[in-house]
């Protein structure tokens, strides 16, 4: 396939603030790195390519056009890094697995209550104007390598992730070497390279667009049932996601940081897992969904005792095939775990840095 890559880039612009909470402003620094490196592979031919696992969420985000550029997008060389075979700046290596928990129905609405409970008794200060919220995380993804045309599953070294993101929404950051080579990171300011600022909604909403959301579980249901409406493979996988993207890297108001709990209690199909594992290796039981089309479950992983969110993670629960490779069950296709979520008064600051 033939890509345009200067109508992909302005395409993607114009969509990219369309996409779930935590995954927006991610694949946008992926797909234009990638980009880049698609205008260097038709001046020099690379011998190999990626094909992220975790884009379906972008696909589905995005116009079909833009959802055939993201499906055909090539990364950069895959070469011999003299530790192993990397993919830009980052090691790689065989694709993560996991075993995988037994899924239950029940004590769903009971788990959900506690953790709302945690939740609304926990410390939650306010972000003023002028702060920004910051999050670090260790994650990793695993994805299609080819090479030679021969196909392969491999993921990324577990690797620290850094997001600012200002209230209103209009200031970031992002420092991922899964995302950019450079040390220091790219900006996710807007306005976009159209010079557009675009209105904050539920697939991207700042902190001051989610201080306006309702907090009554079904009118909260409601309103994301609305807003997806044509997303994901099914109206309550794509409610759960969407869910799961403000749980991850965000930053909800204490109100509504309680009342998603309830909120998800209320979908058809969630389950519980008594024993999943974040990115760092920590324990804990799992609130969790699973995509009937893509074989995926989406894992939301808590403490137990406490109840405190540690991150979440994909698995593939049936065995699917993407460009001609069987990703088996227990592939672990996304891991994420919550390091350090704070509120800080300047970009790039972190929390040891304040005060």
């Amino acid at each position: 396939m033939n890509v345009n890559t200067d109508d992909a880039a302005e395409l993607f612009a114009s969509t990219a603030r369309d996409l779930p909470t935590d995954r927006h402003q991610f694949h946008k620094e992926r797909l234009m790195a990638q980009i880049h490196d698609m205008r260097q592979a038709e001046e020099s031919p690379a011998p190999a390519k990626v094909r992220r696992l975790r884009m379906p969420r972008l696909a589905i985000a995005l116009p079909a056009m833009a959802a055939a550029v993201a499906a055909a997008v090539v990364a950069g060389v895959v070469t011999d890094g003299g530790s192993g075979v990397r993919d830009g700046g980052l090691a790689t290596g065989p694709a993560l697995t996991t075993t995988l928990g037994t899924p239950t129905t029940k004590g769903v609405p009971q788990l959900l209550d506690q953790i709302s409970l945690a939740a609304a008794e926990a410390p939650h200060p306010t972000v003023e104007p002028g702060q920004f919220v910051y999050i670090e995380s260790k994650t990793a993804d695993t994805f299609v390598r080819t090479v030679d045309d021969k196909s392969s599953l491999a993921s990324h070294e577990l690797h620290r992730r850094q997001v600012w993101d200002s209230a209103d929404g209009t200031e970031g950051w992002l420092i991922d070497p899964a995302v950019n080579d450079s040390p220091e990171g790219e900006t996710l300011s807007l306005p976009d390279e159209q010079g557009n600022t675009p209105t904050a909604h539920l697939g991207a909403p700042s902190y001051d667009y989610l201080t306006k959301l309702p907090t009554d579980p079904d009118a909260l249901l409601a309103k994301i049932y609305k807003e997806t409406k044509g997303q994901g493979n099914t109206p309550d996988q794509q409610a759960f996601s969407t869910i799961g993207d403000l749980l991850n890297e965000s930053y909800p108001p204490a109100a509504l940081y309680s009342a998603l709990f309830k909120t998800a209690a209320k979908i058809p199909g969630v389950v519980i897992v008594n024993d999943a594992v974040d990115a760092i290796g920590r324990h804990g039981v799992a609130v969790a969904r699973m995509d009937e089309t893509s074989g995926q479950r989406e894992e939301w992983i808590f403490d137990e005792k406490t109840h405190v969110f540690l991150g979440d993670r994909s698995v593939q629960v049936k065995g699917y095939t993407e460009e001609g490779v069987l990703i088996k069950p227990g592939t672990v296709t996304s891991t994420s775990a919550v390091i350090t979520r704070a509120i800080v008064d300047g970009m790039k600051q972190t929390p040891s840095q304040a005060g």
